[in-house]
């Protein structure tokens, strides 16, 4: 049981490092978000959400859903040809570079 803990333990540890995403190759894909979010991540216009300090996992998925048209309603369809051209590693990246800014 000992071993069960300082494993668990261990893999909390070394989450940020298993984090996947480059932060700063996602500040390059960051500027088509920079209209509706905000240049750091943070918007005036409550219509759009701040993605400053989002979880990464979180903004991944999120954006991913987009991507395959399994969200619907609001902005959708505007995110949805955004995300359309994003490859699954801009994807990571920007999802990294939003969970990096400070919210």
């Amino acid at each position: 049981m000992k071993r069960v803990i300082i494993f668990a333990g261990a893999l909390l540890c070394a989450q940020p490092v298993l984090a996947k995403g480059d932060a700063a190759a996602g500040e390059q894909k960051a500027m088509m978000c920079v209209a509706c979010h905000g240049a750091t991540g943070k918007v005036s216009v409550p219509m759009y959400p701040n993605l400053a300090g989002q979880n990464q996992a979180y903004l991944e998925h999120s954006l991913q859903a987009y991507k395959k048209g399994e969200r619907s309603g609001g902005q959708a369809e505007v995110m949805k040809a955004y995300v359309s051209g994003l490859s699954d590693e801009d994807i990571s990246n920007l999802a990294a570079y939003y969970a990096s800014m400070k919210p």
